[in-house]
């Protein structure tokens, strides 16, 4: 829930974002956000954009993302950075998880 301090893995219910991803929103406040997103191999984070920036940390996979129509190949350790209104996406190399970092928060991440 938002503003809890101690927010433990165990406790996060996994939300199926359907084709290979599934997403756990982690901490979060009304200025920053924290989500998890593990990724079959051949999944897709569809290209889209939004109102807020995002940082995203590869923790392990191979991912080619597309930010405003230049396209990367990443892999654990890298980070990307989208900012506000920027178009981006992903399709998964090999399995994976990312961390996402939003400002501010994903209000239509959460049900509370």
């Amino acid at each position: 829930m938002k503003n809890d301090r101690w927010v433990y893995y165990k406790d996060i219910v996994p939300e199926d974002q359907g084709n290979g991803v599934v997403r756990r929103v982690l901490a979060y406040s009304d200025d920053v956000m924290c989500v998890e997103n593990r990724f079959e191999k051949g999944a897709v984070g569809a290209l889209h954009h939004h109102p807020h920036t995002q940082i995203t940390y590869v923790v392990s996979g191979r991912f080619m993302f597309e930010i405003d129509g230049e396209k990367h190949e990443v892999k654990a350790g890298d980070t990307l950075l989208k900012t506000d209104g920027v178009e981006h996406g992903c399709v998964c190399l090999e399995e994976g998880i990312l961390l996402d970092i939003f400002s501010p928060y994903r209000e239509d991440f959460v049900k509370d």
